[in-house]
């Protein structure tokens, strides 16, 4: 590889980035892996907290893949173990510990999901509990040695609780540390994170000095913002587009975004010409991005499926063609326990939600009593989910 084809390559991983912290030393370890034919060990490490993977993660995992394609080696970092703790990183209180049946179910989902993006042959999945497990007392007491009170109280998120008298516990203080010995353990050459993981990435460098290693080079993306357009893209804010997600619910969450934050998805999420882009109407563009999206995460045919579902819907107000059905038995099932069943609901909370504000209804009538009969016909659930309830005949 040339230097100009490093040059070129450095420009590919730069575009859509916040920030790089030592970009000469990306390049020289660039420089140095095509020399030694050896790929550069890349990590990027996830808590297990929630179990959807949504375009926000999306963003770091193209990050990821693109490096994979240039012949590096990434390794998905499963945080079992600092799970258990929970990143402090943006919280303003102590965060509940999750316990390890919930982290492993949330592990396996992501372990299912992120081949959707990585190249399975360039992706070796691991669990810091496999090492940060083994760590005797003494060597945890020894790690602690390597930051100082000070140093964890000048991050603004502990400052801030800090000065508004807010509890931090110490386990919290312990938590960039573990994520830094990640680095240690793997001889990362290269970490990603989000923009707001600063504090911890840099933890990953001081460490490695002290180890011994040559400190990592940062590479930090983004924060996408939900489709509210203000709050970081969350599952708890209700705000996130899941990658699982039906296609039919991606385009509508795509196409209720404003024009504005469509254009910052574009920029974050795809490798089109935005000078192309911006010469569409936005209400094509929106379209064009639903599909690409779509596409990548389903296939092209649910895509061109999704968007003239939509156009039945919203420009036409009919009924999709692929509703999925559900057959009513002989034994009386409450209405909540079958949108729970067929995942039209998450929870019964939210059914009662969703109930009082209109948003359920039977052959276009709203439902209000959470008592209602379930009967043959269709039920539409918010603006874009919907199902068929069949009665099932019988054999006389």
């Amino acid at each position: 590889m040339t230097r100009m084809a490093i040059n070129e390559s450095l420009e590919r991983i730069s575009r859509g980035t916040a920030e790089i912290i030592n970009p000469e030393g990306l390049k020289t370890k660039l420089l140095v892996s095509q020399k030694n034919k050896k790929p550069l060990r890349v990590k990027a490490g996830f808590d297990p907290t929630a179990p959807d993977i949504h375009l926000g993660h999306a963003v770091l995992l193209r990050k990821l893949r693109q490096l994979q394609d240039l012949g590096h080696q990434v390794f998905f970092l499963i945080g079992d173990f600092t799970a258990q703790i929970g990143d402090p990183t943006g919280k303003d209180q102590i965060r509940p510990q999750l316990d390890r049946q919930k982290i492993n179910q949330n592990a396996k989902t992501y372990k299912e999901q992120v081949f959707k993006i990585l190249d399975p042959k360039r992706t070796e999945v691991v669990f810091n509990s496999a090492w940060l497990d083994k760590l005797s007392s003494q060597e945890v007491l020894s790690l602690t040695a390597h930051s100082t009170v000070a140093q964890m109280l000048a991050r603004s998120d502990f400052k801030k609780r800090f000065e508004e008298k807010k509890e931090i516990s110490l386990l919290e203080f312990v938590y960039p540390l573990l994520q830094g010995y990640d680095s240690v353990y793997l001889k990362a050459d290269i970490e990603l994170g989000g923009s707001d993981q600063k504090f911890n990435l840099l933890m990953g460098r001081q460490l490695q000095e002290v180890y011994g290693q040559e400190p990592q080079v940062i590479i930090m993306t983004p924060l996408l913002e939900g489709t509210d357009g203000v709050n970081k893209m969350s599952k708890s804010l209700n705000n996130y587009i899941g990658i699982n997600e039906s296609a039919d619910e991606v385009f509508g969450k795509m196409m209720s975004i404003s024009d504005d934050l469509m254009y910052r998805y574009y920029e974050i999420l795809t490798d089109f010409d935005m000078a192309q882009i911006k010469a569409l109407h936005p209400k094509e563009a929106k379209m064009k991005l639903a599909g690409e999206i779509i596409a990548r995460f389903h296939d092209s045919k649910k895509a061109e499926q999704a968007r003239k579902n939509f156009e039945k819907i919203f420009a036409q107000g009919q009924t999709p063609e692929d509703v999925p059905r559900y057959s009513l038995g002989p034994n009386t099932v409450s209405l909540v326990d079958i949108l729970l069943s067929e995942k039209l609901v998450d929870s019964r909370r939210e059914f009662q939600r969703l109930l009082s504000q209109g948003a359920i209804s039977h052959n276009n009538h709203a439902i209000s009593d959470a008592h209602w009969r379930p009967q043959a016909g269709v039920i539409k659930v918010g603006k874009r989910r919907f199902l068929k309830l069949i009665e099932e005949t019988k054999n006389l």
